[in-house]
């Protein structure tokens, strides 16, 4: 891929300690209920043997349990140096300005940042901002043609799932090993922005925050800790996917959105998807469905910004594998944190937690529903669920699943990587964690962020550059904490 990563921002971002969060497991993606995460890789480990959940109705049509996190993850607060410089540690001085690869500072929204990281793909330097901060879908210009080109002669085949629990993103999180392959590469800033960085992430009122602050730091001590997963037992005072990430047409034939992956997949990627109108599992008795057939021909081009070691790989027949679509009323999945920030009571019907709203109307309609049918059942949930929510991403990007992806269960597809667009990397990137160090106060409760307040800095040193106390200079990295 070619990426521009414009100087000035490089230059600010001189790198002196790499940390893992590691303060809890990440919101990873599996197909077993009974999966569990690894506390020391935050990836999902499934010790069941059940993949999908069949169709009682209809044994040939399978649904993907979805996503899942394990909130009785209780790892404790971790914070690991630079293996190759250890002593190195950050001064950041006077609180630090994120850049924003969207145009604008969420510390600033009047100050707008001229060094954005941008695609080859990016039509419009200058896009338009919408009120979200971000630049309009129709500011970037018609998308490249490679994204809707066929791709049927000689691409591989996968299929597609759907969840939206609304969990912290795995993509959120710095790598915690060096044997992690997903995340980030966190040997500089510049690799780190080469990737992409960390995902970004929100509060429960869908206010971006940082991906990662300072941890607990003394003045003898420095490092950090990854904000804290909603599905974990932060709830409400956690953080959560933010809701822009939902699907989003670009025309009647082209979408963006962002997946989980399999285990091995990297994050930060971008794939082409062109719909065959066929889907997993299909047999001669069991064919595909008004559905699948009406998204024939559509392309999507998706961002991987989840990681899960459930997600299936490829098999003889989808040699490509599975990506699980972060879809609004796709499934909460078994640990959620959706019903946390969408508050509508015990008995509110969410749907199937694994297959969300459209599995619900299929137990209401039978699998052999018109499409039709399925759309207004899909919708009126929808609406029920999202209508008056105050997160109008999430009913769009629901609404979007029925009128765009027309309903499809498990759809197949062909696909190739490809160069992301602008928009899937500007709606990825983490305005404040543009670099590998800054000086953020650490929060224990973001439920009370607003849009435009600045967040609270500490004034942080490299070892043997304490200020002096009383005559005697402090040896360690730390920080100036009262």
């Amino acid at each position: 891929m070619n990426r521009k990563l414009f100087k000035s921002l490089i230059a600010a971002s001189a790198v002196a300690m790499i940390c893992a969060c590691g303060d809890e497991a990440a919101s990873n993606n599996a197909t077993n209920p009974n999966s569990v995460v690894d506390p020391g890789t935050g990836l999902v480990d499934n010790p069941g043997s059940t993949p999908v959940v069949t169709d009682p109705s209809n044994p040939g049509n399978t649904q993907n349990p979805g996503t899942v996190t394990d909130p009785t993850s209780n790892v404790s607060d971790t914070s690991v140096t630079n293996p190759t410089n250890p002593g190195n540690t950050t001064n950041p001085g006077d609180p630090q300005n994120p850049a924003s690869s969207s145009g604008v500072n969420p510390q600033n929204p009047d100050d707008p940042i001229t060094t954005p990281i941008t695609s080859s793909n990016s039509v419009n330097t200058e896009p338009e901002l919408g009120p979200d901060g971000f630049p309009t879908l129709e500011s970037y210009g018609a998308p490249s043609p490679e994204y809707t080109k066929d791709i049927s002669a000689t691409a591989k085949r996968g299929w597609n799932t759907r969840y939206w629990d609304a969990c912290k993103p795995h993509c959120s999180w710095l790598k915690e090993s060096s044997n992690d392959k997903t995340r980030a590469d966190t040997s500089s800033n510049e690799a780190f922005l080469a990737d992409y960085g960390t995902a970004r992430n929100c509060n429960i009122h869908d206010v971006e925050v940082p991906t990662f602050t300072l941890g607990d730091v003394s003045k003898a001590w420095f490092g950090y800790n990854g904000t804290r997963s909603a599905c974990g037992d932060e709830k409400e005072k956690g953080v959560f996917t933010c809701t822009d990430m939902a699907p989003i047409a670009v025309n009647d034939t082209l979408s963006y959105a962002y997946v989980a992956g399999t285990a091995d997949s990297k994050c930060g990627k971008c794939y082409h998807l062109q719909y065959d109108g066929h889907f997993a599992n299909e047999m001669e008795n069991n064919p595909p469905r008004e559905t699948h057939k009406a998204l024939k021909g559509k392309h999507m081009i998706v961002m991987a910004s989840n990681i899960g070691m459930d997600v299936a790989g490829g098999n003889p027949n989808l040699p490509a594998g599975q990506f699980d679509l972060m879809v609004p009323g796709g499934g909460v999945g078994a640990f959620d944190a959706l019903t946390t920030q969408v508050k509508k009571g015990s008995d509110f019907n969410w749907g199937a937690g694994f297959g969300g709203f459209l599995t619900e109307c299929q137990n209401q309609l039978g699998y052999d529903a018109t499409l039709v049918a399925y759309q207004t059942c899909i919708k009126d949930m929808c609406d029920a669920a999202f209508g008056d929510a105050g997160l109008p991403n999430l009913l769009r990007g629901c609404h979007w699943f029925a009128d765009w992806y027309m309903a499809a269960d498990n759809p197949t597809y062909y696909i190739e990587e490809v160069e992301c667009p602008q928009y899937l990397i500007d709606h990825y990137m983490s305005r404040y964690n543009t670099s590998l160090e800054n000086n953020f106060k650490k929060v224990t409760d973001w439920s009370t962020f607003k849009e435009g307040d600045v967040l609270d800095t500490l004034h942080c040193w490299k070892a043997g550059e304490a200020p002096p106390e009383n005559g005697w200079q402090n040896p360690s990295a730390g920080c100036d904490v009262q």
